[in-house]
C-alpha cells in the first residue's frame, strides 16, 4: 500500500514551478527589467523644467519605447506606431492627460510627432545636449 507521505513528497505544485518554465521544459529566471536613462534626465531636465507627473510619465514611455525597447528606427530616434488609448490605459491616466502632455512634451522639445502615435524623441532630451554628447540620428534630423 502506498503511504501518503511518498506521495506529497513527489506532488509539484503547478502554481510557481511551471510560471518560471519555457517551452523546452528548462526554467526561466523571471526578475525586473531595467531601463537605460540618461543622468542627465534627472540632474538637468526635471530640474530645469520642472516637469509635472504626469509629464514625466508620458515622456519616459516614448522614451523607453524608441531607445530601451527594440525598435526598427532608434537610429534615427522614431517610435514604433503607438495607441494613444493604450499609452492612457497602460499609464492610468486619462486620455485627455495624454494629449495635454504630448503638447507639452512638444512644446519643450522633448518629441516631435512624426505622425498620430509615432514620434522623435531625442536621445539626450534637447538638440543642444545631443551636441555636448555627440548624439546623431543617421541623417535624419528635425
Amino acid at each position: 500500500m502506498v503511504d501518503i507521505h511518498s506521495i506529497l513528497a513527489d506532488h509539484r505544485s503547478k502554481g510557481k514551478a511551471e510560471d518560471n518554465q519555457d517551452v523546452g521544459g528548462s526554467s526561466i529566471e523571471l526578475g525586473p527589467s531595467t531601463s537605460e536613462i540618461p543622468d542627465i534626465f534627472f540632474d538637468k531636465i526635471i530640474v530645469d523644467y520642472k516637469l509635472s507627473r504626469i509629464e514625466i510619465l508620458v515622456l519616459m514611455y516614448i522614451y523607453r519605447r524608441v531607445w530601451c525597447f527594440p525598435n526598427l528606427h532608434r537610429s534615427h530616434g522614431i517610435s514604433q506606431m503607438m495607441s494613444h488609448t493604450e499609452m492612457a490605459k497602460n499609464l492610468g491616466l486619462a486620455i485627455e492627460d495624454v494629449y495635454s502632455s504630448l503638447r507639452k512634451l512638444e512644446e519643450y522639445d522633448f518629441i516631435r510627432t512624426i505622425r498620430a502615435g509615432q514620434y522623435f524623441s531625442r536621445r539626450f532630451f534637447s538638440k543642444e545636449l545631443d551636441a555636448i554628447f555627440n548624439q546623431t540620428y543617421d541623417d535624419f534630423e528635425i
